[in-house]
């Protein structure tokens, strides 16, 4: 497939980075869709930046789909500490007559990027075009796990259209699914209602509360690296950070927060495409915002140039192996901790006709926490969550 066809060259010149001095930037090493005749050559390309200017089912949030040159013109400013990534920006997503021409444009060019090993890295655009994305690995006949960064769950009511503050309930109930795990972090208590809650809890989905993540932020490492995509509403950065949202509160994550966050996906093997949607620079201040996600993307960036790849279920012999005997449980929790990295796995029971189905879900990211939960003759939560969806 031509996903040019898709595609639009973006809004900005190269002339607009003409430096004062001769030093490298991301402007100078980026192979940049500019014109309709300089469309990148993706062999041998890592990641990929795709803008999708499309809100035309944002919640409250209208103007967020200029986002995409404004990000651009930041992050183009700065500096790459790590050059052995190579790195294309194929431009804008096309609008389509109807929100879903402009989804299936998205999940068609997403799916092409994942078949070539490319990354994509999405700036929107409202936060609707996570469902857009789910799609491409539906596309891939792909059981994923989704990582969440929304100060709510985004369930809306099931029986109506979706739009930006709704596409969570689209995606569980589409047939076939293909989602194995939801994750939500920085979710506000006072956003959600007690039967979204209860909801999340009966699906065996993992929410975690805003305070919950900033009492501890490592423990955020292991839920990201068990993430095939993630999608960011900026409106999880309080506003003192993050101005560019008309949905923007005064509580949420700050900047420092969320660029380890980004970080940690960054260094995730298992992770393939991440997305930054709901910034509106009608709201933003001086260009703070944009130069947040910017600087976001940068962080990214960085983690992914210092993969490790040692997911264990491509190769255990790398790993030392953990026997823990847990009190009145039928059986052993294995943990693997990685040579190279210090990660640490565990290993949840999986019937045999399911290991071909779910053998990237069954292997469960983990810190070292867990290990000692499970030292101290308990069955550490992560555990319990994934046996519940194998069983």
């Amino acid at each position: 497939m031509e996903i040019k066809l898709y595609l639009e060259p973006v809004e900005i010149k190269q002339s607009d980075f003409n430096f004062n001095d001769q030093r490298e930037r991301y402007s100078n090493i980026i192979t940049t869709f500019y014109e309709e005749d300089t469309f990148p050559e993706l062999d041998g390309i890592n990641i990929a930046l795709l803008g999708v200017k499309e809100d035309r089912l944002s919640i409250n949030n209208f103007g967020c789909a200029y986002a995409p040159d404004e990000i651009r013109k930041k992050f183009y400013c700065l500096f790459p500490h790590q050059t052995s990534v190579k790195i294309a920006d194929i431009g804008n997503i096309k609008n389509g007559h109807t929100v879903e021409d402009t989804y299936f444009a998205v999940a068609e060019v997403v799916s092409s990027l994942l078949k070539k090993g490319i990354l994509p890295i999405i700036i929107g655009g409202s936060h609707d075009l996570t469902y857009a994305n789910y799609k491409a690995y539906e596309k891939l006949g792909q059981i994923i796990n989704m990582f969440v960064v929304d100060p709510m769950f985004d369930l809306g009511e099931a029986e109506k259209d979706i739009d930006s503050q709704s596409f969570l309930s689209k995606i569980i109930l589409h047939q076939p699914n293909f989602l194995f795990n939801y994750t939500n972090i920085g979710y506000q208590t006072y956003f959600v209602d007690n039967e979204a809650v209860e909801l999340m809890d009966n699906l065996y989905f993992d929410t975690y509360r805003l305070g919950v993540i900033k009492k501890d932020l490592e423990e955020v490492e292991p839920l990201v690296r068990n993430a095939d995509m993630i999608s960011i509403d900026i409106s999880a950065v309080r506003q003192a950070d993050a101005p560019a949202n008309a949905n923007a509160t005064p509580n949420g994550f700050n900047g420092e927060d969320i660029c380890q966050i980004v970080r940690y996906a960054g260094l995730s093997d298992k992770l393939t495409s991440i997305g930054f949607y709901e910034t509106n620079p009608t709201f933003d201040s001086n260009g703070q915002t944009s130069f947040l996600i910017a600087e976001m993307i940068w962080y990214f960036i960085d983690g992914y140039c210092n993969r490790k790849q040692d997911f264990p279920y491509l190769d255990k012999e790398n790993y030392k192996k953990y026997y823990v005997t847990i009190q009145n449980h039928s059986s052993e929790i294995i943990f693997y901790k990685s040579k190279k990295s210090d990660r640490w796995w565990m290993e949840v029971p999986c019937p045999i006709d399911l290991k071909i189905k779910y053998e990237r879900h069954y292997l469960v990211p983990c810190s070292y926490n867990d290990y000692q939960t499970a030292l101290e003759n308990e069955i550490p939560d992560r555990w319990w969550q994934v046996f519940k969806k194998l069983m």
